[in-house]
């Protein structure tokens, strides 16, 4: 892990999987009304996942990289609270949602598991320092 690029971990890549899911269905499904409402916040939220675990990453500290994770997650969070509200103004699917909800579910149980990860290294990384 310690040489490793974020764009190579599994939780990155479906995290960006997801944004670009996202990015889609904004270009084709959105109508232009929406551009500087709920168009944005929802950019905006599926960009800073993918942006905060490479933040996170960059940071080299285990306790940043946690709390960056952190932050993606809630962004993760976030992005599917918008796609309700687009479902329940009528811009995506019922069947779109249910797909996306997998793609989430799928990308917090990576999310979960890297933090996870993180926490045992750095609890082995302070038991070898000692």
């Amino acid at each position: 892990m310690e040489n490793q690029k974020y764009t190579d971990l599994t939780v990155y890549k479906e995290c960006r999987r997801l944004r670009i899911a996202v990015s889609e269905v904004i270009k084709t499904k959105f109508p232009p009304s929406e551009r500087f409402l709920l168009t944005a916040q929802l950019l905006d939220a599926s960009r800073s996942i993918t942006a905060n675990i490479a933040e996170g990453h960059g940071r080299y500290y285990y306790q940043d990289n946690i709390r960056f994770c952190r932050i993606a997650r809630g962004s993760l969070e976030e992005t599917l609270e918008h796609l309700v509200t687009a479902y329940d103004e009528k811009y995506v699917s019922a069947d779109f949602l249910k797909g996306f909800k997998q793609k989430h579910e799928a990308c917090i149980m990576l999310l979960n598991g890297y933090i996870r990860y993180l926490r045992k290294s750095k609890r082995g990384k302070a038991d070898d320092e000692n």
